[in-house]
């Protein structure tokens, strides 16, 4: 992908079929399926690709066994079924993870028991493993770090893990493969309507300042917890339409939590889920539900949330960790579709709701990653629909995902997949670009170099933070190697020493925001 390309395709174009504002999962995915029934589409993201919610999800490809407790069984077996598509269409970014729930009672061994093997149940052909009851032994011998007092034994589950913001990229390159104009830093700052219904966007590079502008015959508001600021351009109304909630996750080194096994507690003191899971090498704890009222692009942790993290994985893991001993901390907001009467967002139904305004304009809100694919497929039938063009199939069930390399794994991935041949190629072409950027990874300077090329970076934080993960798994590392990053734009993208300046300036700002003790 190359983002100078990309708009002189957006200046060539007279008129798109289809517009797509937001370049998160459900943007990128409506993106994808619009362009694979050959429709013509331009998608537009202020920020970078997945720079929002899109990043910041617990990295779990799920039906969502608590929305089974709720009664959505229809929302379960949807993603279950998405699940199973994920992990066979992009297997490089995708993968199988075993779960244990331990038991303290005997009650909650039979009760959860029977909860997974109707969720194993819903996912038919498409189940990941056998759900199973397990003695206290069977337990320690795959988690054990887990608190032992009073521990009867545990059930043994099977759900996806992914990597969240490195699907969003190779969905990117997808559709830019399949004839997608997709720019990123490119923000939407108004309409111009044609008998009274939106047909044209004003936008406003983020980067340096250019305007242009567009026309389609549709457009879709695919923008996640930013929707109602587009939809008040569009409508020129204040309608709520999303109800935020913040979810907040820690990273903690992996000898705190031994195993490669999740952990999965059925139920905390606000009555949500947590999960620990391994990661990147690392282990992943979370998740809180606060509603916030306020919606930023870097949505900071309360202390409450940490606190309350960390004493829930103390509590159930016998561990002492504190602050010190975390990495990262890093924090989303879930765009829930507002439910009327209903202030509790954790028990808000994460089902997505489509519908055109009087512009229009087309809305999207709620759902969530595993359910991405089929909420752009119900999107574009409701497009196609709308402009009364003749129906056509999605086709995104079977379309494997750029970098897919079709090998069914567990516990593991290579967030690069196919890529990687081209950056090993780059290191054997230059052996100073095998150098990693900080001691603490392996994260290579041609991983970067390549998407910097290849996958439209155009900051540091883009880097540390989405094309590698380095900011969600240890913030102090991630700051540390930025100069180095930094370098790499000067050396091979034409960038120089006050662009690095000010780069630096902006990425430790942000990494504040991830850091444990600011």
């Amino acid at each position: 992908m190359n983002r100078a390309e990309q708009i002189e395709k957006l200046k060539s174009v007279a008129e798109f079929d289809i517009i797509i504002i937001g370049g998160g999962a459900t943007g990128l995915g409506c993106a994808v399926d619009a362009a694979s029934r050959g429709l013509s589409t331009l998608l537009v993201e202020k920020y970078d690709f997945a720079k929002g919610t899109s990043s910041r999800a617990t990295k779990l490809v799920h039906g969502g066994v608590r929305y089974l407790e709720q009664g959505n069984i229809r929302l379960v077996r949807e993603a279950l079924l998405e699940r199973g598509r994920l992990l066979k269409n992009a297997a490089h970014v995708c993968h199988t993870l075993p779960f244990v729930v331990p038991s303290y009672s005997t009650f909650s061994k039979y009760y959860y028991a029977l909860g997974l093997w109707i969720y194993e149940f819903l996912s038919g052909k498409l189940s990941l493993g056998k759900t199973k009851l397990l003695s206290k032994s069977s337990v320690l011998k795959r988690l054990p770090s887990i608190s032992t007092k009073n521990l009867k034994g545990g059930i043994l589950y099977y759900d996806g893990q992914f990597d969240d913001s490195r699907l969003a990229i190779n969905l990117a390159k997808t559709a830019e493969e399949i004839g997608v104009t997709i720019i990123n830093y490119l923000g939407v700052t108004g309409f111009e309507k044609k008998e009274n219904k939106v047909h044209s966007v004003f936008l406003t590079d983020e980067l340096n300042g250019d305007s242009y502008k567009a026309s389609g015959k549709i457009i879709i508001n695919a923008t996640g917890v930013f929707a109602d600021e587009i939809l008040s351009l569009a409508e020129g109304t204040q309608e709520k339409t999303i109800a935020p909630s913040q979810g907040v996750h820690i990273v903690i080194d992996a000898k705190h939590f031994q195993g490669s096994t999740g952990l999965m507690i059925p139920k905390t003191d606000d009555g949500r889920v947590l999960f620990a899971i391994p990661w990147h090498g690392e282990i992943l704890v979370g998740t809180t539900d606060t509603p916030v009222d306020e919606v930023m692009p870097e949505p900071i942790a309360q202390e409450a949330e940490i606190n309350f993290i960390i004493d829930h994985f103390n509590r159930n893991t016998g561990a002492s960790i504190t602050r010190n001993d975390v990495k990262a901390i890093f924090t989303g907001l879930r765009p829930l579709a507002k439910q009327s009467g209903e202030k509790k967002t954790s028990v808000m139904p994460r089902d997505h709701v489509i519908k055109q305004l009087p512009s229009g304009l087309i809305h999207v809100t709620g759902g969530k990653w595993t359910t991405y694919r089929s909420m752009a497929e119900h999107t574009i039938d409701k497009a196609i629909e709308v402009a009364g063009w003749s129906k056509n199939k999605s086709k995104t069930d079977k379309l494997s995902i750029h970098g897919n390399t079709f090998e069914k794994k567990a516990i593991s991935f290579d967030s690069l997949g196919t890529d990687r041949k081209m950056v090993n190629e780059m290191i054997n072409k230059d052996s100073t670009l095998g150098a990693f950027i900080h001691p603490c990874c392996e994260i290579t300077k041609a991983m970067v170099l390549f998407s910097i090329h290849n996958e439209m970076a155009m900051t540091v934080e883009d880097i540390l933070a989405r094309r590698t993960r380095l900011l969600f798994l240890d913030a102090k590392a991630a700051i540390e190697a930025a100069p180095t990053v930094a370098d790499i734009f000067i050396k091979y993208a034409s960038k120089d020493d006050n662009w690095k300046i000010n780069q630096l300036k902006e990425f430790n700002k942000i990494a504040q925001h991830f850091l444990p003790n600011t």
